[in-house]
């Protein structure tokens, strides 16, 4: 089983969804970032890491993460795109194209 490291330095995009159970709009996004898989199939993985889970700290901290929900897109170990509140899968979709297509490009050449 691949680490959230292996993941986000690997060629296919990785949307992290930086969230607490506490968090209201943290639960309101869970069925919006699940429509944005099925809409975005095997172009995008999409983890969700608990910034109150310990083991998470260290990697939520390094990355700037103050408030939640935080989403943020890497590829190749680097950050593509950022964003921090409530958004729809539609407007998630639409945010993140640019940078699927950039890689559905690089990875085709």
């Amino acid at each position: 089983m691949a680490t959230l490291g292996d993941l986000i330095a690997g060629e296919r995009p990785v949307l992290v969804d930086f969230s607490a159970e506490w968090c209201g709009p943290c639960q309101i996004l869970k069925p919006e970032l699940k429509t944005l898989a099925r809409m975005l199939g095997d172009r995008l993985t999409i983890v969700t890491v608990d910034v109150d889970n310990p083991k998470n700290e260290t990697f939520a901290a390094s990355q700037g993460v103050r408030s939640v929900p935080t989403l943020v897109l890497f590829r190749r170990g680097a950050v593509q795109w950022r964003g921090t509140g409530y958004r729809t899968a539609a407007q998630l979709a639409g945010e993140l194209e640019p940078f699927l297509e950039m890689a559905g490009a690089q990875e085709s050449a």
